[in-house]
């Protein structure tokens, strides 16, 4: 599959997110009710000692789900292959107001990306990363950009490339973080600083979004390392990534 991979068509990204509010009282008692519902069954799964957590203090990881939570972040990585030695360029588009983030990927992807032969690919991409971004941007009342637009698409149809998924090699049970599995092919590791459980607390206590853009950067990176490693090409160097 990555013998005849193109580099410069490919947009590796990751996103990081937050609960939409800082606390569980400024949900309206809708949705309140609603998160109570959603976050149940969660709940009870990582209860200690049968003893419940609190919808009101489970919603500290309320931003894995796009109905509660919202993008703070999106880093975007694309090689440029014109040179003797590969440049891995990254941006990153990054607001407190979510409608910007999503305005200008969007604009991102219709100009550049909305074609057939143009892929993304992440990390958990396909289960995490793509639809979240779609849920926001139907929530926030945008348009899909083509390339997003999955609706209704089967697992094998959908085109865009997943490390977590190439690394399965086809098995459907098998989980790999990207901590681990940078780890194991002797990459740099993205989460020399930061981890995600630890992005609500640096937006909403620390409010250091720089700190997490930064964190996303090095997963886009660390993507990128890891489609180089699986498909048997050499490593960027340190001088081979600008930020842009």
């Amino acid at each position: 599959m990555l013998d005849h991979l193109k580099l410069n068509q490919v947009l590796f990204l990751d996103i990081e997110t937050v609960p939409e509010h800082d606390n569980f009282e400024d949900l309206s008692p809708a949705k309140q009710k609603l998160w109570d519902q959603k976050s149940a069954y969660k709940r009870r799964y990582e209860a200690i000692d049968d003893e419940e957590i609190s919808a009101a203090e489970y919603y500290k990881n309320a931003g894995i789900w796009a109905e509660f939570g919202k993008i703070i972040c999106i880093s975007v990585g694309i090689f440029n292959t014109e040179k003797n030695e590969p440049e891995f360029r990254i941006k990153s588009y990054y607001n407190d107001d979510e409608n910007v983030i999503l305005k200008d990927f969007s604009n991102l992807l219709h100009k550049h990306y909305n074609t057939s032969n143009r892929l993304l690919c992440g990390h958990n991409i396909k289960e995490f990363d793509i639809p979240y971004i779609a849920r926001r941007l139907l929530i926030q009342g945008k348009p899909l950009p083509k390339i997003l637009n999955l609706m209704g698409k089967k697992p094998w149809e959908v085109p865009h490339l997943d490390t977590l998924e190439l690394w399965k090699f086809g098995d459907y049970k098998h989980f790999t973080s990207l901590k681990l599995l940078t780890e194991i092919l002797g990459i740099d590791s993205p989460k020399d600083d930061i981890d995600g459980s630890q992005v609500r607390s640096v937006y909403y206590e620390e409010k250091n979004l720089e700190r997490i853009v930064k964190y996303c950067e090095k997963d886009v990176i660390a993507v990128a390392q890891v489609v180089l490693k699986l498909a048997g090409k050499p490593l960027l160097k340190p001088e081979q990534v600008t930020y842009i």
